[in-house]
């Protein structure tokens, strides 16, 4: 029984008493310990529950579906077409060096910015670390 109900049982009871309002107080999981439906069509239920479900965002960490993956795709390709054209465009007297091209936006599985900043900023001191190593090494009077 256990394993039908998964990592999240509370989201997936939660669930089922959502998407199946015809069971009644209790809703399917309370009809399956009276006897008035099998471990079969509970775990039925539980498979066929939509993307969009707590049981998916526990189980995935996030709620997004595939129209938000869409959407923030159109938006870093209308962030790049902007930045190209605008680069294509610019006055080089003017303006010398082209805008740099645009990051991609943040989607679930990515690191948050914060973390992604401060693994730069240690990325960037051990470079320092080291090159100021280097220095003391082959420059004579640095060490």
């Amino acid at each position: 029984m256990l394993d039908v109900l998964g990592d999240n049982p509370e989201a997936v009871e939660a669930d089922l008493i959502h998407h199946y309002p015809g069971y009644g107080r209790g809703g399917p999981l309370a009809a399956f310990w009276k006897g008035e439906i099998t471990l079969r069509l509970l775990r039925v239920m539980v498979e066929q529950l939509p993307p969009n479900s707590a049981t998916a965002r526990a189980e995935n960490g996030h709620d997004w579906q595939h129209a938000d993956y869409a959407t923030q795709d159109t938006v870093d390709l209308l962030a790049l077409l902007v930045t190209q054209f605008a680069n294509a465009h610019r006055d080089p007297k003017k303006y010398p060096n082209p805008m740099p091209l645009p990051e991609p936006g943040w989607r679930p599985g990515d690191p948050p910015p914060e973390d992604t900043a401060a693994a730069e900023e240690e990325r960037r001191a051990k470079a320092r670390d080291a090159y100021e190593r280097l220095n003391s090494q082959l420059i004579p009077g640095k060490g």
